[in-house]
């Protein structure tokens, strides 16, 4: 019996159509046999059943489903012997096991280890969203609801690689072709049936996943330095009087746009407190003091934390917990005081602030209360990023933090509204799977867990390109939820206003020029006029063999370079601070450009390289205000301008395992690299980010 219920072996691509009855199974694999040129096996149960009916009368008995599956299984092994490429098979013996219990509460267990043991490359679920179509066999047609999940927990009881097919015949056969060709080159490049579903439902597209393996193989190129930005060399100094204008050049005209802020704030908190955590770890109470710990390990940002431990916003209410849960608290030694402050800090149990957002921690100590950035980004927001009362923030967030940040929100969003007279409207966003990555091991392969899954993980800030592409508004800005500031918010609208001023003074510009270029209202004479303006205003190289080019020729390579997002990027003077750089760098193609690059995409093995990196006079806070319409108002897709080839290999580790994962271009490093970019100066005091909890103790974040 068990060897009339055996497949044979196959190279072929074996997709089952399973699902409860009329739901198109036998339609769908028909025409998927057709499109590829192949056989698909008819359900053997409906023609015993149906001669079994026709001839006695009688329905299906639990003594017909052995039967049943040795026939299924003898057509699908015929149709082995012809079928080419694929092979589709129009229900299995995994159905007329689920059948058998639904109808009978019982399965042989011949029936049963055959249904389990049965392998085929996918199984297409078919979906209940199409009408019932009445038959001599079929019944229960007010139970297709319970069916449905009934055969969907066998295959996942089963550990069946399945995906979901819904909508017309049409939708239905279009989705299941192009599902069948990607696993088909899926399986190529050495990936499992679990793992192509995996990826789909990921949403991680075959031909992007076949270029992170590539670029994961061969490694990323390395950032080409010709020399450091620099004042008068691709940084914009402003006179005063100059700052001054493109303020009022913003208050005048920003009731014509809108504008929203846009603040990347998916992260944890984890590196804040990397060094505390450490010290928990490491710590020996019943054998050191907290001092020689510190001489032993050389922990001095732990002998920072403990100098200035009362000047942290969370001080008095951490001292008054403990002197509420321990009664002896005041005999306490100095250094038990300090241990269990930040025990109580960290403690999964208590306020476990390493494991939440920055932005829902307290950075700031009010005289009326403690703020979160989320506070003083809303009251940013309202005095800078704001037309006509109102004023547009978004978060990116993780889905398990939103409801934490929804709280600190629903709490001090109406008092920051009535303090500014302005309406403040939040949205969120989350880092779309799509742009997620996978990971290879040492020797280039897929890297798998303990579960046989594709290690797949969050590919870095630059997926958020994706995020602001998605935002309804004229002008963004963008800026960290960790570069916040206590004092001194009106110098940092200020500034925010003159970038922002800049920025549409240059847009308006831009856009009369592609106007003009449209309307062909420009002469020949002209050309020379614009080349410069477009070189030393918007810091565009033009090719060598431009003045070769017609006339026409000539407005349609100055209308692409142009026709472009634009950036104005605050750059602060370097002091030492961690932060990608400003610099004229050449890509592949010889072609000059301003971009921020981070030191990792340096090749600080070339001394050269080195050097340009050393010379650098400034860096980048992640202060950015960006024009993300054309000349015509329509949004700009912002995929068509990132670089791919400025991506990152990371070394990550796994259970002791080593594997290199891949990050997308940064947000404001290769995403942004074909953007029109434009570095002015601003003063170190927009630049206050909290990296460990120590900075707080900055004057930026203290009360003066």
């Amino acid at each position: 019996m068990e060897e009339q219920l055996k497949q044979q072996a196959t190279s072929l691509i074996k997709i089952a159509v399973y699902g409860p009855e009329s739901t198109g199974k036998t339609t769908l694999a028909q025409q998927l046999a057709e499109h590829f040129g192949t056989h698909w096996v008819a359900e053997y149960a409906r023609e015993y059943l149906q001669h079994k009916w026709d001839t006695k009368q009688e329905i299906c008995t639990p003594e017909d489903l052995l039967p049943i599956a040795i026939g299924q299984v003898a057509s699908e092994n015929k149709a082995l012997q012809t079928a080419s490429d694929f092979i589709f098979c129009d229900t299995t013996v995994l159905v007329t096991k689920v059948y058998s219990e639904m109808y009978y509460q019982f399965c042989d267990p011949v029936l049963d280890k055959a249904a389990r043991k049965h392998k085929y490359d996918l199984f297409f679920l078919t979906d209940i969203d199409v009408p019932w179509e009445a038959d001599d066999l079929r019944d229960r047609p007010e139970q297709r609801e319970a069916a449905m999940a009934q055969f969907e927990a066998a295959l996942v009881a089963n550990e069946k690689p399945y995906i979901r097919l819904s909508g017309s015949k049409e939708e239905r056969l279009g989705t299941a072709i192009q599902i069948c060709m990607d696993y088909q080159k899926a399986k190529a490049l050495g990936f499992s049936a679990h793992n192509f579903v995996q990826l789909l439902n990921h949403g991680i597209p075959l031909e992007v996943l076949d270029k992170q393996l590539a670029i994961l193989k061969q490694g990323t190129t390395k950032i080409q330095l010709v020399r450091p930005a620099t004042k008068g060399d691709g940084i914009l100094v402003l006179s005063e009087e100059q700052l001054q204008l493109a303020v009022l050049n913003f208050d005048h005209k920003k009731g014509g746009f809108k504008f929203k802020k846009f603040v990347p704030a998916s992260g944890a908190a984890s590196r804040m407190f990397k060094f505390l955590n450490q010290f928990l770890s490491d710590f020996k109470p019943e054998n050191e003091t907290i001092n020689a710990y510190i001489n032993r390990s050389g922990n001095n940002e732990l002998a920072v934390f403990l100098a200035g431990i009362e000047k942290f916003p969370f001080y008095k209410s951490i001292q008054a917990q403990l002197q509420g849960d321990f009664s002896d608290f005041h005999q306490w030694e100095q250094d038990q005081k300090n241990y269990q402050l930040i025990v109580y800090l960290l403690h999964p149990t208590q306020l476990d602030l390493s494991n939440k957002p920055k932005g829902v921690l307290e950075f700031h100590a009010y005289e009326s209360h403690l703020a979160t950035p989320i506070e003083e980004h809303l009251k940013e927001c309202a005095t800078y990023a704001s037309a006509n009362g109102v004023s547009y923030l978004h978060f990116t967030v993780t889905q398990t933090h939103e409801h934490l940040f929804r709280s600190v929100i629903n709490r001090v969003k109406p008092i920051v509204e009535r303090a500014t007279q302005t309406q403040i409207q939040v949205n969120y966003s989350y880092q779309f799977s799509h742009t997620d990555t996978i990971a290879v091991s040492a020797n280039h392969e897929p890297f798998r867990d303990e579960q046989q899954k594709l290690v797949i993980r969050p590919a870095g800030h630059g997926a958020l390109i994706h995020n602001l592409g998605q935002l309804d508004a004229d002008v963004v800005f963008i800026k960290n939820i960790d570069n916040v500031i206590q004092n001194q918010g009106d110098q940092i609208a200020f500034y925010k206003k003159a970038l922002a001023g800049y920025l549409l003074s240059i847009q308006e510009q831009v856009f009369a020029l592609l106007q003009q270029i449209d309307s062909q209202t420009l002469s020949e004479f002209e050309i020379e006029t614009v080349v410069d303006w477009v070189k030393s205003t918007l810091n565009c190289a033009i090719n060598e063999d431009f003045y070769k080019f017609t006339i026409e020729n000539k407005w349609a390579y100055i209308k692409e370079k142009i026709n472009r997002p634009i950036r104005v990027c605050g750059m602060v003077k370097n002091e030492g601070e961690p932060g990608g750089g400003p610099f004229w760098v050449r890509n592949a193609k010889g072609n000059l450009s301003l971009q921020i690059v981070e030191s990792s995409q340096v090749d600080l093995h070339n001394p050269d390289q080195l050097y340009q990196l050393q010379q650098a006079t400034h860096f980048n806070p992640v202060d950015l205000v960006c024009g993300l319409k054309n000349y015509r108002g329509e949004k700009f897709d912002l995929a068509q301008f990132i670089d791919p080839n400025t991506g990152f290999v990371v070394s990550k580790n796994k259970n002791g395992i080593p594997y290199k994962a891949y990050e997308l271009p940064g947000l404001w490093n290769g995403a942004m690299a074909r953007w029109l970019t434009i570095f002015v100066e601003v003063p170190l005091l927009t630049f206050n980010p909290v990296k460990t909890v120590n900075d707080l103790l900055k004057s930026a974040h203290q009360p003066h």
